[in-house]
């Protein structure tokens, strides 16, 4: 679809997910201002085209944006919108695009409300177990899914209005679809979908067998093991932000391979193949 309006945005955290975000918003033609911890990131964007300048230069100047995306960890989000809020006019929107909702729309929806901003929780559910700008693509969300969440208690009329804008201004990253939910109902979510996967695959490559694995594996080895090589530091970050919905499908899990692992133990082909059947099964409805 053609773009019929040029957006400035704002994206802070210049990772996989906000490098990405760059790429695809400048290949569109809109305008892009960029920060960073790290110097020499916010430069190579620079260099390479991915940004127009500097979010701060920009800002300082009197600049305005249609849109703020903050690719950060949840606390540095948080801390970040708290810094930026009083000197970001009505008319932005900012969306963040943690892994976790709860703490991050918490605090972020109550720090826009007392500013006169709009915020939504966002979360891309597109990425790769690779990071960092250089990882980053323009097509990274093409035909994946967007999850927004509004504030909770807004009025309906209003927060229809601001994911119809979210909407708009998301346009040029592709997404094949929205998904509008509570922060609650993310979180739920998330924990079985991606951080219950994590998890598992961090902890299958710790066997030994894993070392020796070469010649002897194939595709069930590559789809189990490839979210096992991760950033700790933001997954540890995300999972004790979730952990009461983590551990409850943590015990799930664990409790699930206990009955396949008496069975075995017991030689007990009658159950063990009544629990394969039944998972055969599970993954017919889930699909």
């Amino acid at each position: 679809m053609q773009q019929t309006a040029s957006y400035t945005v704002g994206i802070i955290g210049l990772g996989l997910i906000g490098g990405s975000m760059a790429r695809a918003y400048r290949e569109a033609g809109h305008s892009v201002y960029v920060r960073d911890l790290s110097a020499d990131v916010c430069r190579l964007a620079l260099e390479c085209g991915a940004a127009d300048g500097l979010f701060d230069a920009h800002l300082d100047a009197g600049g305005h944006f249609d849109c703020i995306f903050l690719a950060l960890y949840p606390e540095a989000a948080v801390r970040t919108l708290a810094e930026l809020a009083p000197r970001l006019g009505a008319g932005t929107l900012v969306i963040d695009t943690c892994g976790v909702k709860r703490t991050v729309c918490d605090a972020c929806h109550a720090i826009a409300q007392a500013h006169g901003f709009t915020f939504l929780g966002g979360h891309p559910m597109a990425g790769s177990h690779f990071s960092g700008f250089g990882a980053g693509r323009a097509d990274l969300f093409h035909d994946a899914s967007m999850i927004l969440v509004p504030p909770e208690g807004m009025d309906g009329a209003i927060a229809d209005g601001a994911i119809r804008r979210a909407e708009t201004l998301l346009a040029p990253l592709q997404f094949g679809s929205i998904t509008v939910c509570t922060a609650a109902h993310h979180d739920a979510m998330i924990a079985y979908t991606s951080q219950l996967a994590h998890v598992v695959s961090n902890a299958y490559v710790k066997s030994p067998t894993a070392l020796v694995h070469k010649g002897y594996s194939a595709g069930s080895y590559k789809d189990l093991t490839r979210v096992a090589y991760l950033n700790a530091p933001m997954w540890t970050e995300l999972f004790l932000a979730n952990r009461d919905n983590l551990v409850h499908e943590l015990d799930g899990i664990i409790a699930a391979l206990s009955q396949y692992r008496d069975a075995m133990a017991a030689g007990d082909a009658e159950t063990l193949c009544r629990l394969l059947e039944e998972g055969k099964r599970c993954k017919e409805r889930a699909n």
